[in-house]
């Protein structure tokens, strides 16, 4: 009884220490980052670029969205109301993703002007 509830959990030990042996033979592991990205500014600029790189459509859509509200409101004051709250917060959205971008550029470059 009690060998086999000590079984699979020294099998799962072991299976797990034959997984690390390839580690311990690597030497010199080379860093998968481009070299840009090799510093904490750079890697956050290069964060943030992908992020702008993938909220630009995702923002196209929502405005687009947006645009959808507005016509399918009518005149009816609530939906426009709703619509508007809905641009609004859109365009927010927008500028603080655009704005990081820009914030973490301008201090990215200027971190690299002064380390040289």
């Amino acid at each position: 009884m009690l060998a086999s509830r000590i079984l699979p959990v020294v099998t799962a030990a072991a299976f797990l220490m034959l997984l690390s042996l390839p580690t311990y033979a690597a030497e010199g592991i080379q860093s998968p980052l481009k070299p840009e990205v090799s510093s904490i500014p750079g890697f956050i600029e290069a964060a943030l670029k992908a992020l702008v790189m993938i909220a630009l459509p995702i923002l196209t859509l929502f405005i687009v969205y947006s645009g959808f509200k507005f016509i399918s409101a009518q005149g009816n004051s609530s939906k426009l109301e709703e619509a508007k709250k809905n641009f609004m917060y859109v365009i927010i959205g927008s500028l603080l993703i655009l704005g990081a971008w820009v914030v973490a550029t301008l201090v990215g470059g200027t971190v690299n002007q002064l380390t040289g």
